[in-house]
């Protein structure tokens, strides 16, 4: 179709295939991953789409732009030939955020600067009236990505990364973003077919994310706003259409989610961000110290859960991590249990054997998402019925 245009959809780094697998779910077309980004091709209305119902992308950029670049003045020169006048009106404002990879340009924010000046400049120079900048509101938002020699301009879509759901009104001391936990859940096969628990569930992100991915709802309904709102071209119509569309693909859920947490704060706090996505019907959180719980029923089990790494919170990790294990192998069978730790050391002292592993970063921390799987009574009886 002629009105299609590229996007790049932004990810954490081991979240790529799930990305792509989201996007050609949705009908995206072209899918194609990077690292920390897959490339597709849509339509304006897709765009919407992707903003409103990826779960594991961080942005949506949308190139207009890329060339090689010499100098700072080749840049300005470059950008300075655009057409920005039918981007951003004389009286708008502007904000740019430049990613740099590159020997010859060392600085991102010399990089972004110069880019304002040549896109205010040739305003000014055609119109005579300058647009200004606004680095939290900006009719337009310009991602500037230099690697080596090559530079992409892109308009971002998004606004505000997209982990900001609208749902979280208040976090604990070590809070996981929206995106890694809905990524973590993914990673881990949750259908939604069986019982889910997060038994160290802080403020709530992962239950959150976990009962939108059973029901299906798009994670990113209550945001208040899409940089893409503030275009020339915005159409609330559409937009309208697609979230409408979106909202009648959610689904039904016939399990129980559960979250556990030792400190009543936290609990409270997850309470309230249940509440805000308006999902207490999916979810009960309770004022529980993990190891002091077992399973009840016999229902297949689906835990995911953020343990303390050591980084900011202050625990004898060995011993944690060793209560862990045993806490699993006894009082949890028949539940498949997932969870993500950078504290590499601390997990050998698990004492069990992971089926799986993943190798992820978690705000620049190298991590492992294991999976632990605890049969019903002994491995071997599970071998020989």
């Amino acid at each position: 179709m002629e009105n299609n245009f590229n996007m790049v959809a932004k990810t954490l780094f081991g979240f790529e295939d799930i990305l792509a697998k989201e996007l050609t779910q949705m009908g995206a077309q072209d899918v194609k991953t990077g690292v920390r980004s897959v490339s597709f091709v849509g339509d304006k209305g897709f765009m919407y789409k992707a903003n409103l119902g990826l779960r594991t992308a961080i942005k949506i950029l949308k190139p207009i732009n890329s060339f090689r670049v010499k100098s700072e003045k080749d840049l300005y020169d470059k950008l300075y030939k655009m057409d920005w006048q039918h981007l951003l009106k004389p009286s708008g404002t502007l904000a740019v955020d430049a990613t740099v990879h590159s020997k010859l340009f060392t600085h991102s924010l010399y990089i972004a600067q110069k880019t304002k000046d040549a896109i205010v400049d040739k305003i000014r120079d055609m119109t005579g009236q300058r647009p200004n900048v606004d680095l939290k509101f900006p009719d337009l938002k310009i991602n500037v990505h230099i690697d080596r020699d090559f530079c992409n301009i892109s308009l971002d879509t998004s606004g505000d990364s997209l982990h900001k759901r609208g749902y979280k009104t208040a976090t604990n001391i070590a809070p996981i973003n929206e995106v890694l936990a809905a990524g973590l859940v993914m990673l881990s096969g949750w259908d939604g077919q069986s019982d889910f628990m997060d038994p160290m569930c802080g403020s709530g992100t992962i239950l959150i994310e976990a009962a939108m991915i059973a029901c299906n709802i798009p994670p990113n309904l209550m945001r208040k706003e899409f940089a893409f709102e503030r275009w020339n071209d915005w159409d609330v119509d559409l937009f309208e259409k697609i979230e409408e569309s979106l909202l009648n693909k959610t689904r039904d859920f016939h399990y129980k989610i559960v979250g556990y947490d030792k400190s009543p704060s936290a609990v409270a706090k997850a309470k309230d961000n249940v509440k805000n996505a308006q999902l207490e019907d999916f979810i009960e959180v309770k004022h529980e110290d993990f190891f002091k719980t077992q399973k009840g029923g016999d229902n297949k089990l689906h835990m995911v859960f953020n343990p303390p790494y050591g980084e900011r919170l202050d625990i004898e990790m060995e011993t944690f991590y060793k209560n862990i294990g045993d806490t699993l192998k006894q009082n949890y069978p028949g539940t498949d249990a997932w969870f993500i730790t950078s504290n590499l050391d601390a997990l050998k002292h698990v004492g069990l054997r992971p089926s799986r592993k993943i190798h992820l970063v978690n705000a620049k921390l190298e991590a492992r998402l294991v999976k632990y799987v605890m049969y019903e009574g002994s491995k071997k009886a599970k071998y020989n019925d």
